[in-house]
């Protein structure tokens, strides 16, 4: 008998309510989603005194396995819940946004909200300043369905936002970046969350939507040695596999390999489009200028000041969507309060896509 549960045919959710240990660990090690609730649920490979009698390490149920350690430092856990009640809410709407099984198209409700609907609050809502952060959770609910976000892993790797919407009444799987924590650079937590959330929707015909803003990956030891290069392949690799529609909005910064990564138009992304804010680059200026005009900076007799002015002059040239829309690189720059109908039109048009990839037994994910 085929085992559906391990092989993915219909989603799998595991809610935690109490005491998880050993191998029954492994039972939600193959679930999509996990729900724990605060102070009663506990999941672990080996208990606290078990580590006690082997490392010397004290450590109580709750900071070793609780429902905060899992939804904050591990991952494992994508939802934490005040209580029972409150679980079970939670899976309730989740279940709203999924089909019954992988070949079923993505659940669709008559929509309240007006698919022509243009938002005005988002003209205003990039900073001036380029290294000024902004809440992309706000660009989220004005152009979803009624404001609606149900948001996945919210307190992991928060530098990205995974989780469910609808455009239009269809519900789609959002990821973005979150300019607010660490500037919304990729590291090694949020390409891992990234990925997982991605393939997840490809699973099961969930249209991907992203809005991106991302001036790279993470630079440190930290990262280098933890594997960036491993785990930020994870991400590119869910996204090129992936056969759903990806509609993508560019809203500032998309730079270097992130920029690649985040669904571009060179990984098969479906639809590009980018606000007027938007800068697509290898680097952003400052860096630029710094390489490419290191020498004239050098041998200038105000060295700032020309730094300053080569960066003026970059900013002016490179730092705008319209070189990579003359490329082709991006469909269209669009006005942010149009971005909903846009998106809609978008995600209407590419409904009946069907893409087939190579036969294969399965492709080679980088673990």
């Amino acid at each position: 008998m085929r085992n559906t549960l391990a092989s993915g045919v219909v989603p799998q959710i595991s809610a935690i309510l109490g005491p998880c240990a050993g191998g029954a660990v492994y039972s939600p090690a193959i679930t999509d989603f996990i729900f724990m609730v605060k102070k009663t649920s506990h999941m672990f490979i080996t208990g606290p005194n078990v580590i006690k009698s082997v490392t010397g390490e004290d450590v109580t149920f709750e900071e070793l396995g609780g429902a905060l350690t899992h939804a904050t430092k591990s991952g494992v856990a994508h939802f934490m819940c005040e209580d029972e009640y409150d679980c079970f809410g939670r899976i309730k709407k989740l279940l709203g946004y999924l089909p019954q099984n992988n070949l079923d198209d993505p659940p669709y409700i008559e929509p309240t909200d007006r698919p022509d609907r243009r938002e005005e609050r988002l003209n205003g809502m990039i900073p001036d300043s380029p290294t000024k952060p902004y809440d992309m959770h706000e660009v989220i609910r004005l152009v979803v369905d009624d404001g609606d976000f149900f948001e996945v892993h919210e307190h992991y790797a928060g530098n990205i936002i995974v989780g469910f919407a609808r455009l239009n009444g269809i519900s789609v799987g959002l990821v973005a970046q979150q300019p607010k924590l660490l500037a919304g650079t990729l590291d090694i937590a949020s390409s891992i969350k990234g990925a997982r959330f991605v393939r997840f929707c490809d699973s099961f015909n969930i249209p991907l939507v992203t809005f991106e803003d991302v001036p790279g990956f993470l630079p440190g030891t930290e990262q280098e040695y933890g594997g960036i290069i491993k785990h930020g392949a994870k991400l590119l690799y869910a996204y090129c596999e992936a056969t759903v529609p990806k509609l993508t909005v560019i809203t500032r910064k998309a730079y270097g390999g992130a920029y690649d990564v985040m669904s571009s138009r060179h990984i098969r992304g479906d639809y590009n489009v980018a606000w007027p804010t938007a800068e697509l680059a290898v680097m952003g200026p400052e860096g630029a200028v710094n390489i490419i005009y290191r020498k004239d900076i050098e041998q200038a007799e105000d060295p700032e000041k020309t730094r300053k002015k080569f960066i003026e002059e970059y900013e002016a040239k490179f730092a705008n969507p319209y070189i990579a829309a003359a490329l082709a690189y991006i469909d269209d720059v669009i006005v942010p309060s149009e971005t909903r109908p846009c998106l809609i039109r978008a995600l209407e048009m590419l409904m009946d896509k069907r893409q087939s990839m190579p036969p294969k037994k399965h492709g080679n994910i980088p673990l």
